[in-house]
Order: structure tokens, then sequence, then C-alpha cells
């Protein structure tokens, strides 16, 4: 029977390290592991412009910040102006969009593990509030562009994004008929679209006032309790209703 136990203890042993490599346990003032972000969050006190609500804990350098307001960023040599010039309305709000995506540090809940060449993990189903949804929305709908997922399928042979072949340039609502179908497919779900307003303490806001706080702080807390509550990690519970037959058997004596 004592080798049985001892067999067990080994195996255990060896499997918990990998599936506690699986999970992000650190979900509270983290930054991603992605092409830009800084390892740790801090003070960046020259954040530029639309990026500066973020400048006393940010992911994001001044000259990530710099980049992320051009038409043609070298970051990631993409451009809005795919099917034209995209309208300043409009792009205000993928600017912004990029500055709490590169500088936020309260996206611990929704990071997820991917395997891409340029990141080893990006966001999935932040609960965008109601008012930054249909207000980005509303601003692009004159906006053209030739696909409604942005995350990939584009035609990168001159360098930059170009529109596939077989595409065409449209109006943005033509593309993301409601405000949910922009927010949540544009990023490849990315996002989340739902009801919460600003200020409930429910939903991430793009837009905020650094002189109010930043109210992410409180909804990253939020859902990092709710996940984190009474939830064994992502993997354990696989695992071990995996050995239980196993387990059973041994002590029975019969392997």
């Amino acid at each position: 029977m004592a080798w049985r136990l001892i067999a067990l203890v080994l195996l255990l042993a060896w499997t918990a390290p990998t599936c506690r490599a699986r999970v992000r346990t650190d979900l509270l003032n983290v930054c991603m592991d992605a092409k830009h972000h800084k390892a740790k969050p801090g003070p960046e006190d020259k954040l530029h412009a639309q990026c500066t609500p973020w400048r006393k804990k940010a992911c994001c350098t001044v000259s990530t910040s710099q980049e992320l307001h051009k038409d043609t960023s070298r970051l990631y040599n993409f451009t809005w102006d795919h099917c034209g010039k995209m309208e300043p309305a409009c792009k205000r709000h993928f600017i912004q969009d990029n500055c709490l995506y590169e500088c936020s540090p309260n996206l611990g809940p929704w990071i997820q593990e991917v395997n891409q060449s340029w990141r080893k993990e990006r966001i999935l189903h932040v609960p965008l509030c109601r008012e930054d949804c249909e207000q980005w929305w509303q601003d692009c709908r004159t906006s053209y562009t030739c696909k409604s997922n942005w995350h990939r399928g584009w035609n990168w042979t001159s360098g930059v994004n170009k529109c596939p072949a077989r595409t065409t340039c449209r109006k943005f609502e033509a593309y993301f008929p409601t405000p949910a179908a922009l927010c949540e497919g544009i990023w490849d779900h990315s996002y989340k679209a739902t009801n919460y307003s600003r200020g409930s303490g429910r939903c991430i806001q793009m837009w905020f006032d650094p002189a109010q706080g930043n109210p992410n702080e409180e909804v990253a807390r939020f859902y990092a309790g709710a996940r984190n509550a009474g939830v064994m990690p992502q993997g354990i519970e696989r695992l071990l209703l995996s050995l239980a037959p196993m387990l059973y058997l041994w002590l029975l004596g019969r392997v």
C-alpha cells in the first residue's frame, strides 16, 4: 500500500505545476504578456493625449502612447484608413480603445493565454459600459471599412493592412448593424457589450476623468473576487476526476 500512496503523491506533484502554469492568479494591477506591454504597471507621467488617464499606473510606455495616436502606427503597421480617411470622431474611439488595451492594469480578470507569434496573452469578453459602446458605434456609422473582424484576415503583402480580395468598402453600419456587433465583433470578442452604465462598478470604461480616480479598479476587484470565490483553479477539477478511478483501485489494492 505504501508504494501506491507514494506513486500518487509523485503523480500529483508532477501535474500540479502544469495546472498552475495555465492559470493566471494575479488578476489585479497586472499587465498582459503581449508585444508592447510593460512587465509591471507603473507611473508614466508623460503619456500622450488620450492615454493620459492611465499615467499614474500604466502598462504602456510614453513612446507606445505616442504611436497609438498615429494614422498608421509602427506598433503593428495597422492603418485606420484602409477604406479612405476615417472620420476624426470615429478615430478617437479607436485611439481610446488602444489606450485601454495597451495601458490599463485593470484587465486581469479577462486575460487569457493564447498561442500567437506576437503575444502570449489577450483579453476576452471584457464587459464594456453601454455608453462607451453606443457612442463608439454612433460616431463610426458613417466611416468606411471592409471587414467585420479586424483581428484577422487582412492582406499584409504591402506591409500594412489592406482589404482582402473580394471585399467591399461600405459604411460601418453595413458591417456592424448594432452597437453590440461593433464592440464584440471588431476585435474578435475582446469586448462584451453590456447594459451596465458608467459608474455602476460592473463595466469597464474606456473614457473616464482621472481627476475622479480610475473606476476600472473597482470593476476589476469585483470580477476578480467573483472569479476566485469558491472556484477551483482551472484544470484541477479535470485532473481529480481523471485520477478518481485509479485512486479507487489503488485503495482496493487492485493495481
